[in-house]
């Protein structure tokens, strides 16, 4: 594997006049898990945790889980996306990995050395932004600059109520602490003030802090959020898949809304039923998508002409073992789609 470059244990932050533009474009080029993922013209793969197949039944087994994820760094496979989940609802019939998915990146970060990790995503209304803060940045430095956020707001009112939150108030609860987020992660000693998260005069740090400058955030499903805001607040989107004959205006749309023409990744998510059958064609259903290896392989090759930059597959619904799923991804798929290179 490609040999990464130590990540700084500290730097310095950027003042509140320093270019906003160059800070992001700096931190991206030099962000470990990002340059895995992203690039210009590009395509990589991803799998959404638990590692695990089980199309019957709500809570995975976990069984073996980290061998699983070395298993999977070691074939190839360049990233990782882990589900927020708080409460376990049967209604809605999934528990994702089970565990935290900032505490559960910390420990997929000690197990693994190479493969970037990221969430899809965090509920963020749900989080006390200087706490968040200060979690993001420990990942992404004991990580090595591995860690990318994927942000969503949510949908399970029940949850919402758990937590003591308007879900009407979601959405403005979602820029609120991502507001606060980027102050308290990216400015030296800042001054701020906000009618629900406190305030500070100044003089305070939360640290570490980001080992590049900026952990990358990533839309998903938009976070609930007009597409304008996420392509001039975020580093990418994440939207659900989509048939071929809708690729290319789900990437023109997305590229219509970066301000700046700058390259910000757009990836694409969904359910996986991998069938045994390597040339089974593309066919989506009410969770996701039937395919074929070979034929997955196709399919990612147009969304890469329409300008797709990574998909990442969640495995739960297909019905064969994950080691069988693993190996048909190993044979038929990374070869023509490999982890970038992040170089020195």
């Amino acid at each position: 594997m490609t040999q990464r470059r130590d990540c700084p244990a500290r730097r310095v932050r950027m003042s509140a006049h320093d270019p906003h533009p160059s800070h992001i474009k700096k931190a991206m080029s030099k962000h470990h898990g990002f340059r895995r993922l992203f690039a210009t013209d590009q395509m990589t793969l991803g799998l959404v945790l638990p590692l695990e197949t089980y199309a019957e039944g709500t809570t995975p087994t976990m069984q073996d889980h980290l061998d699983i994820v070395r298993h999977a760094e070691a074939i190839g496979i360049p990233g990782l996306w882990l589900l927020d989940i708080p409460f376990f609802d049967p209604s809605y019939g999934a528990a994702g990995q089970v565990f935290e998915p900032l505490t559960y990146m910390a420990a997929l970060a000690s197990v693994t050395t190479e493969i970037a990790i990221g969430t899809a995503g965090i509920v963020l209304p749900f989080r006390e932004p200087h706490l968040f803060t200060k979690q993001v940045a420990s990942v992404d430095l004991l990580s090595q600059g591995r860690c990318l956020i994927g942000l969503s707001m949510g949908h399970r009112v029940s949850e919402y109520s758990l937590f003591g939150i308007d879900y009407e108030t979601r959405s403005s609860r979602l820029r609120e602490i991502y507001r606060l987020y980027r102050i308290l992660a990216e400015h030296d000693r800042p001054a701020f003030s906000s009618e629900v998260f406190g305030a500070s005069p100044g003089g305070y740090d939360i640290v570490p802090n980001p080992p590049f400058g900026r952990t990358p955030m990533i839309g998903i499903n938009g976070a609930g959020q007009d597409m304008a805001w996420v392509a001039r607040e975020m580093e990418g989107i994440m939207m659900p898949v989509t048939d071929p004959d809708k690729l290319v205006d789900m990437v023109a749309s997305w590229r219509r809304a970066i301000p700046d023409g700058s390259f910000k990744p757009i990836s694409m998510v969904g359910f996986l039923n991998l069938e045994e059958d390597p040339d089974y064609p593309f066919r989506r259903d009410r969770e996701g998508f039937h395919v074929g290896s070979r034929a997955l392989a196709r399919y990612m090759e147009q969304a890469r002409e329409a300008g797709v930059n990574h998909f990442a597959l969640n495995p739960r619904y297909t019905r064969r073992p994950m080691k069988e799923l693993l190996e048909d991804l190993k044979t038929d798929v990374l070869p023509h789609f490999p982890a970038l290179s992040v170089g020195d």
